[in-house]
C-alpha cells in the first residue's frame, strides 16, 4: 500500500488530480470509478479546472460510480447521478453515454447483477477513486461486509444516515438502502486511489492503513489490494503510527523517479 501525506485537503485534491491525469494521459480510454460524497468534490473541481485549461479529456473514457440509493430517481437532487452531473459531468467533455450509476429504482437484484456485467463487459475498472466513512465503509460497505462481496443492496448504519442527514431536509425521505460496489468488486479494480481529509477521518484511516484485516473496517481490505493508494492530508494521518515511514518512502520514490510506484 503506497500512503502518501500532503499538509492540505487543497493539496489532496491536486495531488489526486495529477495521478488521474497521468492515467488518463497513459490511457485516454480508461474505465474510471467514481466516488460521491464531500471529499471528491475538490478533486473534480481540479479535473474540470485541467480539462478547461485543455491539459485534460475525458472524452474517450468510461465511468462507473460506487453507488446509488435504493428508491431516488436519477433526476431527484441527492441522487449520486444528480450529484455526477453537477459536480462533474455536465463540466467536461465525457460522453453521457459512458457514464454509469446504480439504478435504484428497478429490480434491485437485477440492477445490481447487471452492473456487475456491465463492469465486466467494459474490461474492468482501471482507477478507482474512493472515500471512507468514520465508520470505515469503502463504497456503501458498511461493517460487516463480505470481503468477497460483489455488487448489492445495502442496508445503511445509523452512523452513516446520520453523517449524510445534512444533504436532505429535515422533511425530505432519506433512503436507508443503497446499491453498492462489493468489495471483491473494488479489490478487483486495477489501481484503487482512496482519498481522505481531516481529523475526524483519522481513525478510519489508521485502522485502514495499520489495523488487523477485518470486516470490522471494509477499508482495511485494501491491504490486499497491489495497486492501492491512500492520499491523506496532515489532519486525516493524524492517527499513523508510522506516518514518518510513510512520508520517508514517498520521498525515496520521487528520487528514484518512480512517483506512482506502489
Amino acid at each position: 500500500m503506497r500512503v502518501i501525506i500532503v499538509e492540505s485537503p487543497q493539496a489532496v485534491a491536486q495531488c489526486a488530480a495529477d495521478l488521474v491525469c497521468q492515467q488518463l494521459r497513459q490511457h485516454p480510454d480508461s474505465v474510471l470509478g467514481l466516488a460521491t460524497g464531500s471529499t471528491p468534490v475538490a478533486l473534480y473541481q481540479a479535473l474540470i479546472q485541467r480539462y478547461r485549461s485543455n491539459q485534460l479529456s475525458l472524452s474517450q473514457t468510461t465511468s462507473f460510480n460506487l453507488d446509488e440509493y435504493v428508491g431516488l430517481p436519477p433526476s431527484h437532487p441527492q441522487s449520486y447521478r444528480h450529484f455526477m452531473e453537477e459536480q462533474l459531468f455536465r463540466h467536461t467533455d465525457i460522453d453521457p453515454g459512458k457514464t454509469h450509476v446504480p439504478d435504484g429504482m428497478s429490480d434491485t437484484e437485477q440492477s445490481a447483477s447487471a452492473y456487475e456485467q456491465a463492469i465486466s463487459d467494459a474490461g474492468g475498472i482501471d482507477l478507482q477513486i474512493l472515500g471512507i466513512g468514520q465508520n470505515g465503509h469503502i463504497g456503501f460497505n458498511e461493517p460487516g461486509s463480505s470481503l468477497s462481496s460483489r455488487t448489492r443492496v445495502k442496508t445503511l448504519t445509523p452512523s452513516t444516515l446520520e453523517a449524510n442527514r445534512r444533504f436532505f431536509a429535515d422533511d425530505e425521505f432519506q433512503p436507508h438502502l443503497a446499491i453498492t460496489m462489493g468489495i471483491g468488486t473494488i479489490l478487483d479494480c486495477r489501481q484503487v486511489l482512496l482519498l481522505a481529509t481531516g481529523k475526524a477521518k483519522a481513525e478510519a484511516i489508521r485502522r485502514c492503513v495499520e489495523g488487523p484485516l477485518s470486516a470490522a473496517c471494509p477499508a482495511s481490505s485494501l491491504q490486499l489490494h497491489q495497486h492501492a493508494t491512500v492520499l491523506v492530508d496532515a489532519d486525516a494521518a493524524s492517527g499513523l503510527e508510522h506516518s514518518e515511514y510513510y512520508r520517508w518512502c514517498e520521498e525515496q520514490r520521487q528520487r528514484l523517479g518512480h512517483p506512482s510506484g506502489h
